[in-house]
């Protein structure tokens, strides 16, 4: 019986002492490439650090409705429901999603919050950490940290283990338990839809970035609650922002370095 790409990948990770080459070599080579085609849009293909700043002030429901069906059609996030046509919570695949104060951000333990923050829809999504954790306990690094800060997945190269959704202190990992393609209503030619027993999640469109365009995120959010760019310029957006209004992190306390921010 024949072995497949997956299966080997599993035995040469173990066997072999994880000796397996980064896919950052092949991923950022056609990173590079595609930014010198677009010298126009040159500020979205280079970057130090790449951020996003999330102002609750000015974000509302139908932005998060909008941020994440762009979110999710761009790269064919599958929509799994159940037989009776529910979404399936144990199930479900997400890059971007909403969630309340009190889970995003547990460890703030402000007596008072104010009632239309506490009750208002937080959107979540992967962090991007300075030091990310998921990159440290992945045995293929099939999670891997690019130099311009965001982390990726080479999903070819993911062997289903799911470490790195236990490394993830944020919950930002989605699991394929099954075939996703079923579930996606509209199929994205341009982004590679993935197989069963594949881990995925938020990538800041950094295929997007390389062709000089926002994250669809940003894009879809019409009210301007998103901003994105580089932390390490101080004329960027997201510095621009940050300099003058107040912004906290999820889980500062870990020393993870999230590279998301939200203005409350």
């Amino acid at each position: 019986m024949g072995m497949d790409r997956r299966d080997f990948l599993k035995i040469a990770a173990l066997a072999a002492g994880l000796g397996v080459k980064p896919a950052a070599d092949l991923v950022l080579g056609g990173f590079e490439a595609q930014a010198q085609t677009q010298p126009a849009q040159a500020v979205l293909a280079q970057a130090k650090k790449w951020a996003m700043v999330v102002d609750m002030t000015k974000l509302t429901a139908e932005d998060c409705k909008a941020a994440i069906k762009a979110c999710h059609d761009a790269h064919n996030v599958p929509d799994v429901r159940t037989a009776d046509g529910q979404v399936d919570v144990k199930h479900e695949v997400k890059w971007l999603w909403t969630d309340k104060y009190e889970n995003v951000f547990p460890d703030d333990y402000n007596a008072v919050i104010p009632p239309a923050m506490e009750k208002k829809d937080f959107l979540v999504l992967c962090n991007h950490c300075t030091d990310p954790p998921c990159v440290r306990v992945c045995p293929t690094q099939a999670t891997f940290k690019r130099p311009d800060g965001i982390v990726v997945m080479d999903m070819h190269r993911c062997i289903g283990c799911r470490f790195c959704m236990a490394g993830c202190p944020f919950g930002s990992r989605s699991f394929n338990w099954s075939d996703p393609r079923p579930f996606i209503k509209k199929v994205n030619p341009e982004y590679p839809r993935r197989m069963k027993g594949v881990v995925e999640k938020c990538n800041f469109c950094d295929e997007r970035l390389a062709k000089g365009l926002y994250p669809a995120c940003v894009e879809a959010c019409r009210s301007g609650a998103l901003t994105f760019g580089d932390l390490d310029t101080p004329s960027s957006p997201v510095r621009q922002v940050l300099a003058k209004r107040y912004a906290i992190r999820r889980k500062p306390g870990l020393g993870t370095g999230p590279n998301v921010f939200y203005v409350i």
